[in-house]
């Protein structure tokens, strides 16, 4: 099947380069995040009725540049910076280049961006929350959803480490090898939400959104290739292709959900699959294991599996218990519990969910796991009920409608 791009999509892959290059020639990140938003807006109204430009991201380099100059000028207190920024470009590039030009950026930025984002004056929850906004294209609503808190918390979130970021000078440029550490793992962590993301769109009509998954790997891609023996780097690349693999055959003919049980394996991707395994094979010998590594060693059993019925479930149930150890994650209590109930039955599996962490309280998926379970076990009003409250929980329509008629269907054999 061929991805054909939306603007939309095409938007959301061309923001994060424009404010690098933007960032790189004004040297001001804040500013160029804004102004680039207000461009991409210019760009969403335009283009679908004007087509969309030769060359559009010299189109919205224009046009951010153009915002830019505007803010300088409108606000007195900028003055300085303005001068500043005059002195540091060239007579000859102070003019911001034609709409079908080539821009002064021919490079990609992106990847100097996402660095700059997970820089060490941010907490790493801040630089997750801004890298997520500023490179993955993430609304604020879905940021928040990501990390489990409320809208407004995530906003103020990232506009506090716009503000730390630019009053703390930092240089647009690619970390020196002894600063990777203090940056490689919010960098993974944020590639891992964005790949999160679109596998599983949080919300809309839509239960994939393959841009952002694409996006996810190429920049681990990109990632790997700076450290290639980098074995939790590895590991994420292979989780991401491993998981991304079975992308196609996750819906069905006009967009339905499909569960991983119930999926076609035939339109998998096998090529995918054989890179993944080669990646985790690989990285797992290198040690120290993280866990990256450790979902991928998950993935690559659930891929090279025949069919469903002959899963290694106990395999699947070990890993997650080492997850367990080195993660603290809420998600991967979710799927420990699926695992021990498959292996041991669903009691197994609602035993450990009968405490669940204090950010799973209220999420659908508690709802839509433990339901699940219950029907695993029998127990049809239980079952009933929490898918009915899942679906009411999630803002992803793909999924509401899915667990709506699982509970439909339930209902309709119980006789209701």
């Amino acid at each position: 099947m061929t991805f054909e791009p939306t603007i939309d999509d095409l938007l959301r892959t061309l923001a994060p380069q424009v404010v690098g290059v933007l960032t790189r020639r004004y040297r001001d990140f804040t500013a160029a995040e804004d102004a680039v938003q207000e461009a991409l807006l210019d760009a969403a109204t335009q283009w679908p009725a004007e087509g969309v430009p030769r060359n559009p991201r010299g189109w919205l380099v224009q046009i951010a540049s153009r915002r830019m100059t505007e803010q300088v000028r409108s606000d007195q207190a900028r003055r300085r910076r303005e001068e500043l920024v005059n002195g540091q470009i060239p007579a000859d590039r102070r003019s911001a280049p034609g709409a079908d030009a080539g821009d002064d950026g021919a490079h990609d930025d992106t990847l100097t961006l996402l660095f700059l984002c997970c820089h060490p004056v941010l907490s790493p929850t801040a630089a997750i929350a801004l890298t997520l906004r500023s490179v993955g294209g993430l609304t604020t609503g879905e940021i928040a959803r990501a990390f489990l808190v409320p809208e407004t918390t995530m906003g103020q979130r990232i506009s506090r480490a716009k503000q730390r970021i630019r009053d703390s000078g930092v240089p647009f440029r690619m970390p020196d090898y002894e600063e990777w550490p203090a940056r490689l793992d919010a960098v993974l962590h944020v590639l891992y939400l964005i790949l999160n993301e679109g596998y599983a769109s949080s919300t809309g009509p839509e239960l994939r959104r393959v841009e952002l998954s694409r996006e996810a790997i190429r920049l681990t891609r990109a990632v790997h290739a700076l450290l290639p023996d980098n074995a939790e780097v590895a590991g994420l690349l292979a989780l991401m292709l491993l998981t991304e693999a079975r992308g196609p055959a996750r819906t069905g003919p006009v967009g339905e959900l499909i569960p991983l049980a119930e999926q076609d394996r035939g339109r998998w991707d096998t090529t995918a699959i054989a890179e993944g395994v080669a990646l985790i094979t690989a990285a797992l010998p290198r040690g120290p294991v993280g866990p990256y590594q450790v979902q991928a060693a998950i993935a690559a059993i659930h891929d090279e599996a025949p069919t469903a019925a002959e899963t290694d479930w106990p395999q699947i149930l070990a890993l997650y218990g080492v997850l367990a150890r080195i993660s603290d994650n809420p998600l991967i209590t979710l799927n420990r519990a699926v695992a021990a109930a498959m292996v041991d039955g669903p009691a197994a599996g609602l035993t450990l969910l009968a405490d669940p962490p204090p950010a799973l309280v209220g999420h659908h998926r508690l709802y839509a796991v433990r339901a699940h379970l219950h029907e695993l076990a029998g127990d049809r009003e239980a079952a009933i009920a929490d898918y009915r409250t899942a679906a009411r929980r999630t803002t992803s329509l793909p999924e509401r409608h899915h667990l709506s008629l699982r509970a439909a269907r339930l209902a309709a054999r119980a006789g209701r």
